[in-house]
């Protein structure tokens, strides 16, 4: 930590890799590595952390320690849990939800034929469909070897109509991805909601398999970027196995200023876009960045456990003009970093050797700004844009060596999401995970412990997940997906 004491990444609630996980291991088959990001299976699962009670300050961070269960003895845990204003909390939520103006753009394409796939989408739209206010809009525009306009924006209360254009639809012909984007955003702004806290917002359902016209991920990637200062968010829900083309959905879902989500069945259509329709639909806030600076006098090594994909360099922090993630109504975003103490006592368990000569940094950093910092562990900053505005907004906290004394309730979210992390890593083949002494067993006995009330039975789920993964054959790996 003495050498590159600061951690900077793009807040994430992508759950995209989870369902296709999944999918894959219901199918008695190991996900490919690269299919595994550790974040999105954290963040898959709701955390009851406490709520904020402004959406002008839409965060609420909760911090623990714990010790590492994978790691060398006296390695530990930091857990970052964060919040987001929940618009369904209010007392006068129906009232105040804000204005949607949505287009669904299908991929109505000869690869979309299978059960899993159209007919899936339809049925998905059509529960969102049921969840919206009759005074919202929808338009419905579908690609295929052409882009083409099947609905234009429409009442919601015009349910049979919509309805009817959604049942209509067949698969066939190639994928013109690209064409399909460019109209769907063109039909999203004509249509642009500009009244207060509305939400603009195209919604893509595909297998990414797009194979006519624009195909290049970069030539997508700059495209989208640039649409993301009309104020219309893009959002990224994937559907099917065999041909589904993951690295293009994340391109998809991480520059748009959206979400993106796999849906592999009924069940879960419904968490996404029922029960966790506030959250896929309405942002609380844009661009969210987390940047962690870690205490060199308390700690000399620390990991970030997931995230490799999104992380930032330390001046892109303060920069407002570099896109990062989009949170929802009510969302909670985890991180989890590995450290390695400093102390005599963790010296030979370290990874890298400490440096002979150096400076003094016990004294330099008692000395910054004249602020006895020797009991936190780190700081925490969290920079955010509010939906509707451009400059971004700061909030900041120290982790205290004493945030190791957890509540109940505390010990038992954290608890849950290091038992995820830790199958995420198993699956991973993590160096930094000994399966000799953490293994698919002890992921079982942490996630039965920290269940908790499981409402919706989604961590019943992960375990059953974990069991089945546990006698699928190593050497039996999907090369393509």
């Amino acid at each position: 930590a003495s050498e590159e004491p600061i951690s900077t990444f793009s807040a994430d609630v992508d759950t995209a890799s989870y369902g296709f996980i999944r999918r894959m291991i219901n199918k008695n088959q190991w996900p490919p590595k690269d299919s595994v990001r550790v974040e999105e299976m954290i963040n898959y699962f709701d955390y009851d952390y406490p709520t904020p009670e402004s959406k002008e300050v839409p965060f609420e961070a909760s911090v623990g320690v714990s010790d590492s269960p994978w790691g060398n003895p006296g390695q530990k845990l930091i857990h970052i849990g964060i919040k987001g204003y929940d618009i369904d909390s209010s007392s006068t939520a129906g009232q105040h939800k804000p204005k949607s103006n949505l287009v669904f753009l299908i991929d109505k394409s000869g690869s979309m034929s299978s059960p899993d796939r159209l007919p899936l989408v339809v049925k998905s739209i059509e529960m969102l469909v049921k969840k919206l206010r009759p005074t919202d809009r929808v338009a419905i525009v579908t690609y295929d070897y052409e882009a083409r306009v099947e609905l234009r924006s429409s009442l919601v209360q015009e349910k049979d109509k919509i309805f009817g254009v959604l049942r209509r639809l067949r698969a066939s012909g190639g994928t013109g991805g690209g064409a399909g984007l460019k109209l769907a955003y063109e039909i999203a702004e004509v249509n642009f909601d500009d009244t207060e806290g509305a939400v603009n917002r195209v919604l893509l359902a595909t297998d990414g398999d797009f194979n006519v016209g624009v195909t290049d991920e970069d030539e997508l990637k700059k495209f989208i970027q640039s649409k993301r200062k009309t104020g219309v968010f893009l959002s990224v829900l994937g559907y099917g196995i065999g041909n589904y083309k993951d690295s293009r959905m994340q391109t998809l879902g991480n520059h748009g200023n959206g979400v993106a989500a796999y849906i592999d069945s009924i069940n879960e259509a419904h968490k996404v876009l029922v029960e966790e329709a506030s959250s896929t639909l309405f942002p609380i806030a844009k661009d969210a960045k987390i940047q962690v600076e870690f205490n060199p006098v308390a700690v000399a090594e620390y990991r970030l456990v997931g995230y490799e994909k999104r992380m930032l360099r330390r001046e892109d922090f303060n920069n407002d003009n570099v896109d990062a993630g989009e949170i929802g109504s009510g969302h909670t975003v985890t991180a989890i970093y590995e450290i390695t103490p400093n102390g005599d006592q963790n010296a030979q368990h370290r990874l890298v050797d400490e440096k002979r000569y150096g400076t003094n940094i016990t004294e330099r950093m008692l000395e910054a700004g004249g602020q006895d910092t020797s009991e936190e562990l780190g700081f925490v900053k969290i920079r955010y844009k509010l939906p509707d505005e451009d400059s971004s907004k700061l909030v900041s906290f120290p982790i205290r060596k004493d945030a190791n004394i957890l509540t109940d309730n505390a010990q038992q979210e954290f608890g849950f999401a290091t038992a995820v992390a830790g199958f995420g890593q198993i699956l991973r083949s993590s160096k930094y995970v000994d399966t000799s002494k953490f293994n698919f067993d002890n992921v079982l006995e942490m996630a039965k412990e920290y269940k908790g009330s499981d409402e919706y039975g989604y961590r019943s789920e992960f375990i059953r997940l974990v069991r089945s993964a546990s006698v699928i054959p190593r050497d039996q790996v999907t090369l393509s997906y």
